[in-house]
């Protein structure tokens, strides 16, 4: 069998830890009832601080059982059975001050099989009064990780990643076929670049990409700009949830995947090859 079914949920995440985490729950639960075997959540789904530092001040230790946030992660995917890519979760960081911004990822059997730190921090100005620093308090990763799954290769990258296409040829060299994108994509750069981005990072390497993007209005005045969305190797958007709360479902076929790109070779006729700066 090659066809799988896959979830993107979409969150608006507030300030309230256990509030985010009932939430949570719930969602992967409607995820579940609509067949998903491999569920993707967002960036920030468990925080959304009214400060900055109120991610470090709930920061994790990683592989901590008794975690509250990796603790449910890891339960959720066992008593569901399902794979659980657990969007963005606080990992405490070499600098006190500073968090990780963690991506786990959980088997079945709840298990945490691998782990991406996000590379690339958000240090922009959206407008003149919209301001972003993630380097303030997050400290930034340094390894690419692709993985072998059930459901095939699996590529990890975080929201502001996507705007390096480097980083998906590097993964690309690694044998990727599902491109995973956890997001909290705000709602100017959204609008202009979001669904163009992963959209061309799904053309450019022939590969599924799953988006699950926060969408809508913060406590913390912060709005985002949804639009989670789950594409396939041509570039086709097979699903998407615009605004709110909410799960999307669709089916990834690796056959066609392999058939296309045996059709299209556009991945053997790269030049150049890959190297990070």
């Amino acid at each position: 069998m090659t066809m799988y079914r896959v979830a993107a949920i979409q969150m608006a995440s507030g300030p309230n830890v256990i509030a985010n985490l009932s939430e949570t729950g719930r969602l992967i639960g409607e995820a579940v009832n609509m067949g998903a075997k491999l569920i993707v959540l967002p960036e920030n789904f468990v925080i959304m601080g009214i400060k900055e530092t109120d991610k470090v001040d709930i920061r994790e230790k990683i592989g901590d059982t008794n975690a509250p946030i990796q603790h449910f992660l890891s339960q959720q995917a066992a008593h569901h059975g399902v794979w659980l890519v657990g969007g963005t979760i606080p990992i405490a960081a070499n600098d006190p001050h500073k968090v990780r911004a963690s991506c786990l990822v959980y088997d079945n059997k709840g298990k945490c099989v691998t782990r991406y730190d996000k590379i690339h921090l958000f240090d922009v100005s959206t407008t003149d009064e919209e301001h972003y620093f993630e380097s303030g308090t997050i400290e930034a990763g340094d390894q690419i990780v692709v993985i072998d799954s059930p459901f095939g290769r699996l590529g990890l990258a975080i929201c502001y990643d996507l705007r390096f296409p480097e980083l998906f040829r590097c993964m690309l060299s690694q044998g990727v076929e599902i491109i995973i994108v956890p997001a909290a994509f705000t709602a100017v750069t959204g609008k202009a670049h979001w669904e163009l981005l992963v959209r061309a990072r799904a053309i450019e390497n022939l590969c599924y990409v799953i988006a699950a993007n926060q969408g809508g209005y913060h406590v913390n005045g912060r709005e985002t700009h949804g639009h989670s969305m789950i594409v396939d190797p041509w570039g086709c958007v097979l699903t998407r949830l615009q605004r709110g709360t909410g799960v999307i479902c669709a089916d990834i076929d690796l056959e066609q995947q392999i058939a296309l790109r045996r059709k299209f070779p556009v991945i053997q006729h790269v030049k150049i090859p890959c190297q990070l700066p």
